[in-house]
């Protein structure tokens, strides 16, 4: 029982690992989580550092075992089954996981969300929190990150400080979800306007359908941060039905709120600057996850939800 413990030393949000697998076995074996993987000559076992890891993709001809499914539950590692690369997550493509069950579930988070949640007001005020966080989250990063500055990216640029002051102007008139929607959508859409430009990808349309790289590496980025924001509310212990803003459109609820507060920061630039590059999939996800560790988007998250939590200054802009 002490070693299932000691797994649990290194706090979800300090975690650096999320792995997407495929055409391989997952099983325990003396005490470790491996995938094997078949050679021309002879099988090859690798390790998986369960203790690090937050997520855990199964994508196409894979199969686990029960025992490593005991194992990763252990550690509270999250298991999700999806398509080739990465996405879609199936179950109807929703954000559905296999989440490690455990009575030791802490109480204080979920218990501070639901004191202001069921006042339509403070929610409203905790989805405009978040919109400002998320776009103070993106101004800090691309004034820091010497990558994106090198792709034309910069939080200084003419045309993110004019979407910016129009973001901050529709945000303090509006007084419903719905309007906080409808600006993070148009914001975003400005986003991808400037990406495209930047990476003279003239073509780009948002499509998730579409076979296009740009497309396709949002689909599969997006579908990371959808891994951190379910971790960051299973850690809680918040479920993920207590939307603020998402919930009367999208059942993915609670984890579009928490993941879109680094999607446009780290998954939109990289997608078209990997699409430009004509990356493969597996570096653009290890770009992503670099990202991830590289600003702690995971520390991010965490913070944010837990200060909302556990917010008791209450002073609600009036609608």
């Amino acid at each position: 029982m002490d070693q299932l413990t000691d797994l649990k030393a290194i706090l979800h949000s300090k975690r650096a690992n999320i792995y997407y697998l495929e055409k391989c076995r997952v099983m325990q074996k003396d005490g470790r989580v491996l995938y094997l993987s078949e050679a021309d000559k002879a099988n090859q076992y690798w390790n998986i550092p369960i203790a690090n890891t937050t997520v855990i993709l199964l994508g196409i001809g894979t199969s686990i075992t029960q025992a490593a499914i005991r194992m990763l539950a252990s550690a509270g590692v999250l298991v999700g089954f999806c398509g080739g690369g990465g996405t879609p997550l199936l179950m109807g493509n929703e954000v559905e996981w296999l989440t490690p069950q455990s009575e030791y579930r802490p109480t204080e988070y979920l218990q501070g969300w639901v004191g202001f949640w069921f006042d339509e007001i403070k929610r409203f005020e905790v989805a405009r929190i978040f919109q400002h966080a998320r776009i103070d989250f993106l101004l800090t990063v691309w004034r820091k990150d010497q990558d994106l500055k090198a792709a034309g990216f910069s939080a200084a640029d003419p045309s993110i400080a004019t979407a910016v002051d129009i973001f901050h102007a529709r945000m303090a008139k509006a007084s419903t979800s719905s309007d906080l929607l409808l600006i993070e959508a148009e914001l975003t859409k400005e986003l991808y306007k400037y990406a495209a430009q930047k990476t003279k990808l003239d073509y780009f349309s948002r499509d998730r359908e579409a076979a296009d790289k740009a497309n396709a590496f949002l689909n599969h980025g997006n579908y990371l941060a959808y891994g951190l924001g379910a971790t960051t509310l299973w850690v809680l212990g918040i479920p993920h039905g207590f939307a603020v803003m998402h919930g009367k459109t999208r059942r993915g609820a609670l984890v579009f709120d928490v993941s879109d507060l680094i999607k446009d920061t780290l998954i939109l630039p990289w997608a078209f600057i990997c699409a430009q590059e004509n990356t493969s999939e597996q570096a653009f996800r290890q770009q992503c996850l670099q990202a991830f560790a590289s600003h702690k988007a995971l520390d991010f998250m965490f913070n944010q939800v837990k200060t909302a939590a556990l917010k008791t200054d209450w002073e609600v802009t009036p609608s």
